[in-house]
């Protein structure tokens, strides 16, 4: 297969999206889209051999159930400008590769991040980790008064110190968190997904979320179908534990739904789809909810013949 080249990922090439207030999310490079993910799948090397009805339903078929290695075909590298409070959060995701700017080898710019007047907050009480409550204007705008002040006066010094002759290494260690920093990261596209499936959950701070929205934006641009499989069966939809499912079959039953219901009359899924929903939800056996596991018997075989003397 020749080199694949989606229209709209090069529309998007090396096109900064703005984040936050001087932050970039800027698409680099991309390797493969949606064309070789599906010819992964199958091992094969003609372009044009299925039609793209049948691509997409073997990209969500694959997605659906967990077939993840054709999605790592897909490669993606991003020039990012972040504060480093945010790059702390996401170098968590350590299935990428990537490489920062340094403050040994850099003098670090005077750009620190500065949140709007609405972003401030309290701590929340059910949240240990996020924020509640918002507060007044006029508190809010004490808070950004304070928080500038001492970027301002950090940065004061540690220019001083840089001019002094001080060796960068040290001069940069009292610089804050709000500084912004900038590194090249290259993830597969299998492993995106679980970065956006984290960071676009309401529950993820504020910042990164913005972030992952513009990769989000990328990745469809280079794989618009796989993309659409994410958010059909990951961004949107939702896993039940062991005792939920219980509880929405006793739902269901109560409303007069059993395993032998006629699902073409409740949903317009094809009838295979329609299939593998009933042994999601009622399990693999004909009892109600419940899942056959048959009994492991050894197959019987003759014994080896005895070794000659």
């Amino acid at each position: 297969m020749a080199h694949i080249v989606v229209p709209e990922a090069e529309a998007l090439l090396d096109q900064p999206i703005a984040v936050l207030d001087k932050g970039f999310v800027r698409l680099v490079d991309y390797l493969g889209g949606d064309a070789r993910i599906v010819a992964a799948a199958r091992v094969s090397y003609g372009a044009g051999t299925k039609t793209a009805r049948e691509d997409r339903a073997l990209i969500h078929y694959l997605f659906r159930n967990a077939h993840t290695s054709p999605f790592e075909q897909v490669q993606l590298t991003f020039h990012c400008k972040l504060p480093i409070f945010v790059a702390r959060q996401w170098i968590r995701h350590r299935t990428a590769r990537l490489n920062e700017l340094s403050g040994r080898y850099s003098v670090m710019r005077d750009e620190f991040y500065v949140p709007d007047g609405a972003r401030v907050a309290l701590q929340s009480e059910e949240n240990k980790q996020g924020s509640g409550d918002s507060v007044t204007p006029q508190y809010a705008a004490r808070v950004l008064e304070l928080l500038k002040a001492e970027q301002a006066a950090l940065y004061t010094d540690y220019s001083g110190m840089v001019e002094a002759g001080v060796a960068r290494e040290l001069a940069r260690i009292n610089l804050p968190l709000s500084l912004y920093t900038e590194w090249y990261w290259q993830i597969d596209l299998h492993n995106l997904f679980h970065f956006l499936r984290l960071r676009l959950d309401p529950h993820a701070q504020y910042e990164i979320r913005q972030y992952a929205a513009a990769l989000a934006q990328c990745a469809q641009a280079v794989a618009p179908l796989a993309y659409e499989a994410f958010e059909e069966y990951e961004l949107y939809g939702a896993r039940f534990s062991k005792t939920e499912l219980r509880l929405i079959r006793d739902m269901l039953k109560n409303a007069g739904i059993s395993p032998e219901s006629d699902l073409g009359a409740l949903s317009k899924l094809p009838a295979k789809r329609r299939e593998e929903f009933a042994r999601k939800l009622w399990g693999a056996g004909p009892a109600a909810g419940g899942i056959e596991v048959p009994d492991f018997k050894p197959a019987q075989r003759d014994e080896p013949p005895a070794p000659a003397d």
